[in-house]
């Protein structure tokens, strides 16, 4: 693709990076046929190759943001089924972001668009605020029909049946391995998770010692940054990222670490980014070394090699979070895990499109994300399965909504078969 940025505007690291990205579009058009607001909509613009034209132009002529421009920047998932789709290697995430952030810059949004947008960024990444919220959404879903606003509506929805209290293995501390120790690992504990499911920290917690891994919680880790990042807010998220560099910096200069294990897709997508985002400032070094380190579970199991169980009997149908499938690349290692620990597992149709969750995706474009939530589930319920297993806690969410069938985290299962409890979900 053709580019006239001017030499002025190259000196903007950001809008050089632009460049590098739309220069590598070739207009294929491959990316729609595997966009899932593209298959939804039928619109070009809400294709990725749509918006790419529609950032090109808005960045080239550096103006502000228009009402056109952020409607099909709000529409994208950033599921990133387009990278994996794409030929021509177009870095679509970083284009997308920092389209974002120019958003969020230029462009004044209508007055509830950014009380919304400010309540979930202050809310959702703190698990205190974050608890209290969701027994406040209990409360008023019985007032849910009579709420105007469809994303209100959403957010009121989104409460669980039972918030569960808080989990004391989420404090800093360190679990030492069962007998001898193979890693001394980092364990990003999360934020949302921490008041949506706390199982599932628990679960990855005694799996990993099981297998022969000290794990620690740092203290001062906590947000990595992907909710703020995702809706342009860059110094927020760059705040949030900085706190937990400095924290697992600190807990690998006193006692070294293997990995950070991260149980959230979602965020491990980010956190592996982290040497992009902070490339240009003083904590380059230490933010290159945290994305290097930085594994899902899933890698950080295939690594320790885990015991191979007899068969189970339980139909397993396994979700591929997008930030897992497409963010990071992690493929197969779920599936042969779930496979090795003696579980029948089934993939369903379609099984590189989206659900809709895509962070607060569900909730701010509740319209959109309930149709990408009915197909998911419809191709997810054809294999007959009697367990959902997923490895992101949004997209657990967000099927969990539109199913009867249990949906639990891949590694809930995988301890339940090496010796942990069963599953709360599957308990009835």
């Amino acid at each position: 693709m053709q580019t006239n940025f001017s030499d002025q505007q190259l000196q903007d690291p950001g809008i050089a990076r632009a460049n590098e990205i739309l220069r590598s579009c070739v207009h294929c058009g491959f990316c729609t046929a595997t966009c899932p607001t593209y298959q939804v909509l039928g619109d070009e613009l809400d294709s990725p190759r749509g918006r790419i034209y529609l950032i090109k132009d808005m960045l080239e002529k550096g103006h502000p943001a228009d009402e056109r421009t952020v409607r099909h920047i709000d529409r994208c998932l950033s599921c990133l089924a387009c990278m994996t789709t794409c030929p021509s290697g177009v870095h679509y995430m970083h284009l997308i972001d920092h389209a974002r952030a120019h958003v969020e810059k230029t462009y004044r949004r209508p007055f509830m668009d950014r009380v919304l947008r400010a309540v979930l960024s202050r809310v959702i990444p703190y698990p205190g605020r974050f608890r209290l919220a969701l027994l406040g959404a209990k409360m008023a879903r019985p007032f849910q029909r009579l709420i105007p606003d469809a994303r209100l509506r959403a957010m009121v929805a989104m409460a669980p049946k039972r918030v569960p209290p808080v989990s004391r293995n989420d404090d800093a501390q360190v679990f030492p391995a069962q007998g001898a120790r193979r890693m001394r690992v980092a364990l990003m504990t999360g934020c949302a998770q921490k008041a949506l499911n706390t199982d599932i920290n628990d679960s990855t917690i005694r799996l990993l010692r099981r297998l022969g891994c000290e794990v620690v919680v740092a203290k001062g880790a906590g947000c990595c940054g992907a909710l703020t990042h995702h809706m342009g807010k860059e110094a927020m998220a760059h705040g949030s990222a900085a706190a937990n560099i400095r924290a697992w910096m600190a807990e690998k200069s006193a006692g070294g670490l293997d990995a950070i294990v991260i149980n959230t897709s979602g965020c491990g997508t980010t956190v592996k980014d982290y040497g992009h985002m902070f490339r240009l400032g003083p904590m380059a070094a230490e933010a290159a070394e945290i994305s290097r380190l930085t594994r899902d579970i899933s890698e950080v199991l295939v690594t320790l090699g885990l015991p191979e169980g007899a068969p189970k009997g339980l139909r397993v149908a396994y979700h591929a979070a997008c930030s897992l499938q497409h963010g990071q690349q992690v493929k197969s290692a779920p599936k042969d895990l779930l496979k090795r620990a003696g579980f029948e597992v089934v993939e369903p149709a379609d099984s590189h499109l989206c659900c809709g969750s895509a962070g607060t995706y569900n909730l701010l474009q509740p319209v959109i994300s309930a149709e990408l939530k009915r197909r998911k589930v419809a191709t997810l319920e054809a294999k007959a399965p009697q367990v959902i297993a997923a490895g992101n806690i949004g997209c657990m969410m967000q099927i969990g909504s539109g199913t009867g069938v249990p949906v639990v985290h891949t590694v809930e299962l995988l301890d339940w078969a090496t010796g942990g409890p069963k599953p709360r979900a599957l308990e009835g």
